[in-house]
């Protein structure tokens, strides 16, 4: 008689996703997610071949949320915009694992859909690659200080992001 699963795939991503807004990177580790999901270590091998495949996974479902939040926006520069400050906001460990983690271009290039159409729609097809990595650029470099901390001057970091948006958006 097959022994029970006492685990799947998706609880163990799930409990990885929560060690990692918890305690960054260094606290996904296979011991800890067997420990949330309740069952021993050895026993994660059978749904995932290591560490560095689980965090591929954390990437992948991290991507599959942030593309969801974009295409629930209107499409247009300032929606995706904010919602990728909001995801950013919601999920700082799974966005800047997103950009430092293991790089699979398989599960990040879908992520991209809905940037390069509004920056079609906003400057034509011949630079429509450049526009979107100018937004993105701006917008990743802008939430990374933000999540850091590094506004030190003073000032509506919210205003200031807005300010950048809409200049950004009216430039193109």
């Amino acid at each position: 008689m097959p022994t029970p699963e006492r685990t799947s795939q998706e609880e163990i991503i799930a409990a990885a996703r929560t060690l990692l807004e918890e305690g960054g990177p260094s606290r996904v580790t296979m011991q800890a997610v067997a420990e949330r999901v309740g069952v021993r270590a050895p026993s994660l091998y059978k749904r995932v071949r290591d560490r560095d495949a689980l965090l591929a996974l954390v990437v992948r479902e991290t991507v599959a949320d942030l593309r969801a939040r974009l295409d629930a926006t209107s499409g247009s520069l300032d929606g995706l915009g904010r919602a990728y400050r909001a995801f950013a906001h919601d999920q700082p460990e799974g966005f800047r694992l997103l950009l430092l983690g293991p790089a699979d271009g398989e599960a990040l290039g879908g992520g991209a859909d809905p940037i390069l159409a509004a920056a079609r729609a906003a400057v034509g097809e011949e630079h429509a690659l450049d526009a979107a990595r100018l937004v993105t650029a701006w917008a990743t470099g802008f939430l990374m200080m933000e999540l850091a901390g590094a506004f030190r001057l003073g000032g509506d970091v919210d205003a200031a992001f807005d300010y950048g948006l809409a200049r950004l958006t009216a430039a193109l």
